[in-house]
């Protein structure tokens, strides 16, 4: 069990490559992944739990950064809430750029290769991680996944994190950079009722633009209050359903790979 969240250890990873019969496996391998103390931690050591839980996730980053500079690899840490369009972003994102970039995609949920196989469908090579009732990919997780994956060299691996405002935020996978996927439909308070994720995003994608005249959005008080929790955050607004405004990410995505390479 994580002692930093209270969820639960033990992630199942499947690699499906662009071409293969799409399907999911329950009977994968389960890869060997630390298991903290089940018994509640005494109040007065749950701090103290909670920096060596991060710690030692910290130390499994930095190897996972390591191995992905000496690669020229991308790496991008996408997290939203459930429902926000990380798939959708990337099937249109992976179609789009493909001949030009690879774009090798880890997969987080609790259940199920839907996504997966979407990407999938779209062209690129994923591994799915179930977490069963974990709520966020952790740095171990991802050190796995990538071995399996086999991204090659200057190349992107987007990690779609599990759809959680609150846990991803404060893992390192090893990533380059933190994007944070909003949509329209979430309301604009999202940045001050969660600041952390939104503090540390290098950049914050508003997704589902072309719902705005349906919906109760005021996208100018979304970037102002953005600003006051994350100044530094370069902000883009996008429909990853109609096309529109997804440019400035396709070439967000082309400069950090150009930097990495």
């Amino acid at each position: 069990m994580c002692g930093t969240c209270g969820c639960a250890a033990g992630p199942v990873l499947t690699l499906l490559t662009p071409g293969e019969r799409s399907h999911h496996d329950h009977d994968h391998e389960h890869h060997d992944h630390e298991h903290h103390d089940h018994d509640a931690p005494a109040a007065g050591r749950t701090v103290v739990l909670q920096q060596k839980v991060l710690a030692k996730n910290d130390e499994i980053a930095v190897a996972n950064r390591r191995w992905l500079a000496d690669r020229g690899i991308l790496a991008v840490n996408l997290m939203s809430s459930p429902g926000s369009g990380k798939t959708t972003l990337l099937e249109r994102t992976a179609r789009e750029l493909a001949g030009e970039l690879p774009v090798a995609v880890i997969e987080g949920d609790q259940e199920t290769a839907l996504d997966a196989e979407r990407i999938q469908a779209a062209g690129s090579r994923v591994v799915q991680i179930n977490t069963g009732t974990g709520c966020h990919l952790d740095a171990a997780m991802v050190a796995h996944a990538l071995r399996d994956l086999e991204p090659p060299p200057r190349s992107i691996v987007v990690i779609e994190n599990v759809g959680n405002l609150v846990c991803p935020a404060l893992f390192d996978l090893g990533e380059a950079a933190r994007v944070v996927l909003a949509s329209v439909t979430e309301g604009a308070d999202k940045p001050r009722k969660y600041p952390h994720m939104f503090r540390h995003a290098d950049l914050v994608l508003l997704n589902k633009t072309d719902l705005l005249p349906y919906v109760e959005f005021d996208p100018q008080r979304y970037a102002d209050e953005l600003r006051q929790v994350s100044p530094g955050a370069l902000l883009l607004e996008l429909s990853a359903t109609t096309g529109d405004g997804v440019l400035p990410w396709y070439d967000w995505l082309r400069a950090g790979a150009l930097a990495h390479a």
